[in-house]
């Protein structure tokens, strides 16, 4: 699959991994409302890879029992949403928006139906208001001067 390995981690840097495999047809988003909480959005946007092909190549992530069904891994410093894990699935579902590069897996299909919002549908002809900062410049001037998000192209920055 193209853009393998993948590597991928938090906003802040203290948890990064490396993924070697990837199931295929795997990336989804999931509506349900469980992952909609998990990730505080509207869907969970998700990859498969099989357990053994994630590395965690800085730090651990912390992990939160969801149901008894399920572990939910995320980073305790920033609390950013890392992945879905199903008891004995044989499989970790990893944020897209995670990786470095989430353009290179694109979802294609969708889950959790019974919660998608209703408004869903809708998103792809709401109005552009353009890019971050547009209309206050100097507002994004300073978040861009204090931005603590890990950067992988560049040495760690401390938080």
């Amino acid at each position: 699959m193209a853009g393998l390995p993948a590597t991928g981690g938090c906003q802040c840097g203290a948890v990064r991994y490396r993924i070697d495999a990837v199931i295929a047809d795997s990336p989804h988003i999931c509506h349900c409302r469980m992952c909609q909480r998990a990730v505080g959005g509207p869907f969970a946007a998700l990859f498969a890879a099989p357990d053994d092909a994630i590395e965690w190549t800085r730090g651990e992530p912390a992990s939160w029992r969801s149901s008894s069904e399920a572990t939910r891994g995320f980073c305790a410093e920033c609390g950013t949403p890392l992945y879905y894990l199903g008891n004995g699935s044989g499989r970790i579902n990893v944020t897209i928006a995670s990786l470095d590069n989430p353009e290179a897996f694109a979802p294609q299909t969708q889950v959790g139906v019974e919660g998608r919002l209703d408004w869903f549908e809708a998103l792809p002809a709401l109005p552009s208001r353009g890019e971050t900062g547009r209309d206050n410049a100097d507002w994004a001037d300073r978040i861009a001067a204090s931005n603590r998000q890990y950067d992988p192209s560049s040495p760690r920055r401390s938080a």
